[in-house]
């Protein structure tokens, strides 16, 4: 009857050894770390930007074009030429240009003003004589535009606007043929009076 506990305990002891021989070793996968985003320079390059060219102020016309024939609208043609030491007054319009229909009362103000002065006003449409005809000719009956008028072909307009490519604008030159002020744009109540301060500038210049 001692053996009995004896050989309880050897069976106990072996089975536990069976057990631990048998037993899967749990391991626990390595943590995987996520990559680090990318971070952009500290100091980037910075980026190359091209920059508009400023606008050179047109000083003086150019011979071509106060030597090129103008179309006129409603009389003979001209050049600008024919008018050379006078004090010139260029007005660039066109019929579809709101503020250009606005300007003309305006600017008609100050060309009866100086009906007996050495000053010539033109206004010169920048539209094509063959499409636009009839509707600048109904623009010329709607405004009542007495200054004398014509049409700019692509290379007058091109030297006239020097850059600025809208409308309307203005050139005032003087006796001389040098551009005593030249801008774009109507300002209501402001234009007319602008105009008569260039004038009188070239008038002084004489």
């Amino acid at each position: 009857m001692r053996r009995f506990p004896l050989l309880l305990l050897l069976a106990i002891v072996s089975a536990l050894n069976v057990t631990a021989q048998s037993g899967r070793r749990i391991t626990t996968p390595a943590a995987t770390t996520p990559p680090a985003p990318i971070q952009p320079p500290i100091n980037p390059e910075p980026e190359i930007k091209s920059r508009p060219r400023p606008l050179t102020e047109l000083l003086s016309l150019p011979e071509s074009a106060w030597e090129r024939t103008i179309k006129a609208i409603g009389s003979e043609n001209f050049r600008l030429a024919d008018f050379q030491g006078k004090v010139v007054v260029i007005n660039l319009w066109a019929s579809w240009c709101g503020p250009c229909r606005r300007e003309v009362p305006e600017y008609e103000a100050v060309r009866k003003a100086y009906i007996d002065r050495d000053v010539v006003f033109i206004g010169l449409t920048t539209e094509d004589p063959r499409s636009d005809s009839d509707r600048v000719r109904r623009f010329l009956r709607d405004v009542n535009f007495g200054f004398r008028l014509g049409w700019a072909d692509r290379e007058l307009a091109r030297v006239l606007m020097n850059g600025r490519n809208s409308i309307p604008q203005t050139v005032v030159i003087d006796t001389n043929g040098r551009i005593v002020s030249h801008w774009n744009g109507f300002s209501s109540g402001q234009s007319g009076n602008r105009l008569k301060t260039a004038i009188e500038q070239a008038l002084i210049r004489d």
